[in-house]
This record gives structure tokens, C-alpha cells and sequence, in this order.
């Protein structure tokens, strides 16, 4: 029997509405106990004692849309990698997009997923599979089979399913299985051919817009779809308030909704671009500061259930260009707590809610095991010291591609180690 104490810490976790000091007790990769009351009896005979003072300890973090290269794109980003990345980001399960080379959309491919995470990752990692065959939104993968092999959702990764037939059998066949469908909302041809923001700075950069429309339309149609066929839907990325809106209306009409911000799009606005800097050409575009307020202010509110990293690897060939011919997207997994702690310091969002976007919430919304430090859960845990200064600095990033918009940003907390099934699998 192997045991572990994280004594005098400041435990954080949502899932119990608990904030206080105390110790957490893990024996043979399980929470035996966690609370002020938790050594009662005693440290058992032959336990590690860890002397946290000063720490906080959350329930591991859980990102719920990161995109690796494996397969086929191993070049940019490997399983193994993106494991160690979020470890080193007090990230301990993350969900894998389909969006690879073959696109994750049969039996063999989500266990060869399952597998390659076992043997090379030191993180849990849950496979999304592929809505649609091909990802090309035609024709529908076998769901049933798909969530019994392990995959955790199912999703058209960066695309949208523009074929409203589709997905309401899509829906409705998810539904019979409790599977969720997380879908992005990108309108097909509105927006289609705009790299930033629609307004006054992409006006005076002379680059072409994205209105907000594009994002709120399809999203209102994904919605209405979902009331309809009772099925789960799960909005992967809003970047507007206008969109949040929606989310809150259609549960009020009784749709089973769930949504999602990037921590881009609460950490950064369209003023970031600068001049004409690919690293932050992502999608959802960086949206106008009044935009990012507001997100902010829903995922306080509890109006945003949970915050993912959209971690997307790219290389210099893609990003290196100008900006409109640049590939969306940034790495985000080692970037995703610092940069959230940020609406903590501020002010703007509370600490409970911060970890209970980014580890309680995805939990509950996936049915994956963590996000809690009750006894008897897994032993995944996250160790913050809330004030350590830190430089981003892209040669230290343990993700083989380097395209993160923090590049050389200064962050106050981060995590100092990080616990999978008990195990260290970060930190000294």
C-alpha cells in the first residue's frame, strides 16, 4: 500500500463547495481523504508527507478540445507530447479532437488512441470522435459503437455540420446513447472568407472580417435543432456575449445545452494582432475588448459552463506567412491556467468558479472520472502556487510547436506539480 499526503494546503473544490486548509490523503491512486478534518486519525505508517504551505490544491484540470498531429501530423504535435505539455500545465485528462490523418471515425482508430495515450502519455486522454464520416458533415458515424470503444463525444472538430438534416439524426440517435455533440459554430458562407474581427481595426489593417453573425446564426440553428430532438449539444467555442445569450434562451425553452470559451478569447482581444501577428490569428477570431468583457462576465456568472485551452498545434510553414494566409489556431495547454488565473488577480472572476470551469464542470458535462477531490475519486490532482511569477518563453515549451500567443508574457501562478492516478507525473 502505497500512501501520499498533500498536507497543509488550501483545498479548492468546487464540486464540494469546499475552500479551506487542510490535507489530502491518497492511497494506491485514490483520494482516501481530503479536508481540514482529513488526518483526524493520523498520517498512516510509511506515508510520503508533502508540506504544501503556501499551495493550493484543486482537482486536475481537464480540457475538453485539444488537438494533437497523431496520427499523421506527428511532425506538429505527438500523443506523447501533448501529454507532457499538459502535465506540465497542471492539465491531467484532456479530450483529443478527430480532426487527424485518418480522421477518428471508426472503431480502430479511437482505440488506437486509448492505447497510444495508455503507453506514452502521462495524462488521461479521451478521444471525441468524428460526427460524420470523414468529418466532411455527409454522412453519420455509427455512435453507439463509437461511445462503446471509448470515445467521450462526438464532434466535426473544426467544422461546422452545415447539413440540418444530419444532425438532427445526429442528435437524436446521441441521444439514445446520452452522448454529447459538440459542434463549433461557423456559418458556411457568412464570414467565410474574413481573417479578424469584423470593425474599425480590421478596417484600418485592411484585412477582411468576421462578423459576430457568423458565430450566432448557426449556433441559434444548432439550438433550435437540439430543443427539438432533446439531444445534448455542446457549443465548443462562443466568442461573443451575443451567443451566450442564446445558449441561456434555449435552455429556458428547455434545450439540453452545454458551452464553451477558449481561454484566448478571455485572455485577449483583436488589439493583440498588432501589426499583423499570425500567432494570434485564431478561430473564433480575437474578438473587440468590450466582446471579451463580456465573456468574462458570463463565465463568472456560471452563464459559460467550463474554459478549454483549443490547443492547435501549428508549424512554422503554416503560421510563419502573412496573416491572412496563416493557419488558425495557437498551443495552449502549458499557457491555459496561468492565463486564467489572470481573471483571478483581476478581480473579475472568483477562484472557485475558475476551477470549477476548468476541471469540475467538464467532468460532470463528458462523464469522465475526476474533477473532484471527494474520497474515492481518482487521485488527479493540481498543485497551484497562485503567485509565482513566470515568463513565457516559447524554447521552454515542452508542445513541439511553438505557435502560442503568450509568447514572452509575463504571468503571476502556475502550477508546480501535478498528480495523475496518485502518480507525479510533473513538478519537483
Amino acid at each position: 500500500m502505497s500512501v501520499t499526503i498533500l498536507d497543509r494546503v488550501r483545498i479548492i473544490d468546487p464540486s464540494r463547495d469546499m475552500d479551506e486548509l487542510g490535507a489530502i490523503v491518497i492511497q494506491d491512486g485514490v483520494i482516501a481523504a481530503s479536508g481540514k478534518d482529513a488526518l483526524n486519525q493520523g498520517a498512516p505508517e510509511g506515508a510520503v508527507i508533502r508540506n504544501c504551505h503556501g499551495l493550493i490544491a484543486t482537482p486536475g484540470l481537464i480540457d475538453a478540445r485539444v488537438f494533437t498531429g497523431e496520427p499523421g501530423g506527428e511532425h506538429r504535435e505527438t500523443i506523447a507530447s501533448a501529454g507532457r505539455a499538459a502535465a506540465a500545465g497542471g492539465v491531467t485528462s484532456f479530450i483529443m479532437m478527430p480532426d487527424t490523418d485518418p480522421v477518428i471515425d471508426d472503431i480502430a482508430l479511437v482505440e488506437f488512441v486509448r492505447k497510444m495515450a495508455r503507453d506514452a502519455s502521462p495524462v488521461r486522454i479521451y478521444p471525441a470522435a468524428a460526427l460524420t464520416k470523414g468529418l466532411t458533415g455527409d454522412e453519420m458515424t455509427e455512435i453507439g459503437l463509437l461511445k462503446e470503444a471509448g470515445a467521450v463525444a462526438f464532434t466535426n472538430g473544426r467544422k461546422s455540420l452545415h447539413n440540418t438534416q444530419v444532425l438532427r439524426r445526429a442528435l437524436t440517435y446521441a441521444r439514445d446513447f446520452d452522448a454529447v455533440i459538440a459542434l463549433e459554430a461557423r456559418d458556411k458562407y457568412l464570414g467565410s472568407e474574413g481573417v479578424m474581427n469584423e470593425g474599425l481595426l480590421a478596417s484600418w489593417l485592411g484585412l477582411s472580417g468576421i462578423p459576430r453573425e457568423a458565430e450566432i446564426i448557426p449556433l441559434e440553428r444548432d439550438l433550435r435543432v437540439a430543443a427539438l430532438t432533446r439531444g445534448r449539444y455542446h457549443a465548443a467555442q462562443l466568442s461573443v456575449p451575443g451567443s451566450v445569450d442564446a445558449v441561456k434562451l434555449a435552455r429556458e425553452r428547455g434545450a439540453r445545452a452545454t458551452c464553451a470559451v477558449s481561454i484566448n478569447n478571455l485572455a485577449l482581444n483583436e488589439n493583440d494582432i498588432g501589426e499583423y501577428r499570425s500567432f494570434f490569428k485564431l478561430y473564433p477570431p480575437l474578438r473587440s475588448e468590450d466582446d471579451r468583457v463580456g465573456m468574462v462576465e458570463a463565465l463568472s456568472r456560471g452563464d459559460i459552463d467550463i474554459i478549454v485551452s483549443s490547443h492547435d498545434p501549428q508549424d512554422v510553414d503554416t503560421k510563419r506567412l502573412p496573416f491572412a494566409e496563416a493557419a488558425d489556431g495557437a498551443i495552449g495547454l502549458e499557457t491555459l491556467l496561468s492565463a486564467a488565473l489572470r481573471l483571478h488577480h483581476d478581480g473579475s472572476v472568483s477562484l472557485k468558479r475558475l476551477i470549477d470551469a476548468l476541471s469540475t464542470r467538464p467532468a460532470q458535462i463528458f462523464g469522465l472520472p475526476g474533477g473532484t477531490l471527494k474520497p474515492g475519486a481518482p487521485a488527479d490532482v493540481t498543485l497551484i502556487d497562485l503567485d509565482e511569477p513566470w515568463l513565457c518563453i516559447k524554447e521552454d515549451l515542452i508542445s513541439r510547436s511553438k505557435n502560442t500567443p503568450f509568447e514572452n508574457a509575463r504571468f503571476s501562478g502556475r502550477a508546480v506539480a501535478t498528480y495523475v492516478g496518485g502518480k507525479q507525473v510533473f513538478g519537483a
